[in-house]
């Protein structure tokens, strides 16, 4: 069932996003940044369908909100997934810093997991094309990408932090 499970994600994924060139390399390569964290999580099939799913909600089809995190979980949800997995998908990247920015509810709570860290790790060490980076630097990009002024930026500039303690730990327990 969890191979399927992750066959189902990358499929999904596939079928909204191959359309979004950037979105899609950059999916890809978190794929790849949660592959090399799968060792470390309670549930390494869960880590990679969330990497796979994690920005569904930026599809045009998808998209209801416009807060792609809210979005792709919400669509999640009526796909049958677990909640779990809208869960992960709702929360990536300290994702409640920019809903409460946006005045948007989560309506999934953030589990604050090892997995969870993992998820944030790759997601933020992987550039809009699919490399690697560190979360500083992505941090960075995204703020020029953005503006200082914009939504993305100044909430990104808050969570930054946790995001850089999150990929602290991720990377604490690769080492280890």
């Amino acid at each position: 069932m969890s191979d399927d499970l992750v066959a189902w994600a990358a499929q999904l994924a596939q079928d909204h996003l191959i359309g979004l060139a950037r979105r899609w390399q950059h999916v890809q390569g978190v794929v790849q940044h949660a592959q090399q964290a799968a060792g470390i999580v309670d549930d390494s099939d869960l880590l990679l369908s969330a990497a796979w799913l994690h920005d569904i909600g930026y599809a045009p089809s998808i998209c209801r909100t416009g807060f792609h995190p809210v979005d792709g979980a919400e669509f999640l949800r009526q796909q049958g997934a677990s909640s779990r997995l809208c869960a992960l998908v709702a929360n990536h990247s300290c994702a409640r810093v920019e809903a409460r920015n946006r005045d948007i509810e989560i309506d999934w709570p953030d589990e604050q997991t090892a997995l969870r860290d993992a998820l944030w790790w790759a997601d933020m060490t992987t550039t809009p094309t699919g490399e690697t980076t560190d979360v500083r630097s992505r941090v960075a990009e995204v703020r020029e990408r953005y503006g200082p002024d914009h939504v993305v930026s100044r909430s990104l500039v808050d969570a930054a932090p946790e995001l850089i303690e999150a990929a602290e730990r991720t990377e604490k327990l690769l080492r280890g």
